[in-house]
C-alpha cells in the first residue's frame, strides 16, 4: 500500500524528460548526495540518443531546482523512501519499466527500486553506490565537511541549490555521520534484485572500498557485471565520461535486450 504522505511530494519535484516516445524505453537517472539534474551535464542525453531511448533526469526533494526538504532530519531509512517516491514518480510519468542508472546515493537508491519493485526495473547500473557503511565513507565525509567550512564548497553548490544548499549539505553529512548509521546496511535487499546490473566504481573512490562492489555482484541474482576503473575515484561519469558511455552502451545493449536500438 502507498504512504500517503509521499504523494504530495511529487509535485515539488522538478524533472526533464529527453524525448517523448511511448513506444520507447526510459533510462531513469538518479543523482548522488550533493547532486541534481544540471550536474549531470550531457551524459544522461548522450546515452539516451545512442540507445534510442527517452531520458529522464529528476532533482529529489531538496536538491537543484525541486521543493526543499520538510525536514533536513533523515530517518535510517530515507533511501528506502526515495526509492518509493521514485515509484510514484514512474506511476505519474506512465512508465511501467525503466532502466536506471544511480550514482553514488543515487545507485544506491536504484539498487532499493530494482529490489522493492523488481517488475518495473529491467536493467541498473550503479556507480559508485553503498550497501552498507565503511570507515572509509565516514573519513571522505568528515573531510567534505571541512571542505565546505574551509574552502568554495558551499559557493559552488549555493550555484545548483541555492538557498537549499545549507540544509542539504547538513542533510547528506549529520545523516551519515551519526553513530546509528553505522549500522545502516541495505545488503538484504539485494536478493531481490533479478534484472542485469552494472556495477561501476573507480578504484580510488574516496568514499568506499571493493567490497562494496563485491557483496552487490554476489548478492544480487539476476545478471551482475563489476567495471573497477583504476586511477579514478567516486565520480567516474564526470572524471572518465566517454569510458563510461562506452561500457553502459555495450552493457546495455548486450545484457537488457528489450532497448529498442536492438529490438
Amino acid at each position: 500500500m502507498k504512504k500517503i504522505l509521499r504523494l504530495p511530494l511529487i509535485d515539488s519535484i522538478s524533472w526533464i524528460k529527453f524525448d517523448g516516445d511511448p513506444k520507447k524505453s526510459t533510462l531513469v537517472f538518479l543523482h548522488d548526495s550533493l547532486g541534481c539534474i544540471a550536474l549531470w551535464r550531457a551524459f544522461p542525453q548522450k546515452l539516451g540518443q545512442v540507445l534510442n531511448c527517452n531520458v529522464i533526469v529528476y532533482d529529489r526533494l531538496g536538491y537543484g531546482k525541486s521543493g526543499p526538504f520538510v525536514s533536513h532530519i533523515r530517518g535510517l531509512d530515507y533511501m528506502e523512501i526515495e526509492a518509493d517516491i521514485l515509484n510514484d514518480l514512474m506511476d505519474s510519468w506512465g512508465i511501467e519499466n525503466a532502466v536506471l542508472f544511480g550514482h553514488s546515493d543515487g545507485g544506491s537508491i536504484a539498487l532499493l527500486m530494482a529490489a522493492k519493485y523488481p517488475d518495473k526495473i529491467k536493467g541498473v547500473i550503479s556507480e559508485g553506490a553503498h550497501v552498507f557503511v565503511e570507515d572509509i565513507t565516514i573519513k571522505g565525509i568528515e573531510q567534505a565537511v571541512e571542505l565546505y567550512k574551509t574552502t568554495d564548497l558551499k559557493a559552488r553548490l549555493t550555484k545548483y541549490h541555492g538557498d537549499k544548499t545549507e540544509a542539504m549539505f547538513m542533510a547528506w553529512t549529520q545523516t551519515w555521520l551519526r553513530e546509528d548509521f553505522k549500522d545502516w546496511n541495505i545488503e538484504s535487499y539485494l536478493k531481490n534484485i533479478v534484472c542485469p546490473v552494472l556495477v561501476i566504481q573507480g578504484e580510488d573512490d574516496e568514499y568506499g572500498t571493493l567490497k562494496q562492489v563485491q557483496s552487490i555482484v554476489n548478492n544480487t541474482v539476476g545478471l551482475s557485471q563489476k567495471l573497477i576503473i583504476p586511477k579514478i575515484g567516486h565520480s567516474p561519469h564526470k572524471e572518465v565520461p566517454h569510458y563510461i558511455l562506452e561500457k553502459s552502451i555495450a552493457f546495455l545493449t548486450r545484457q537488457v535486450t528489450t532497448l529498442d536500438s536492438i529490438s
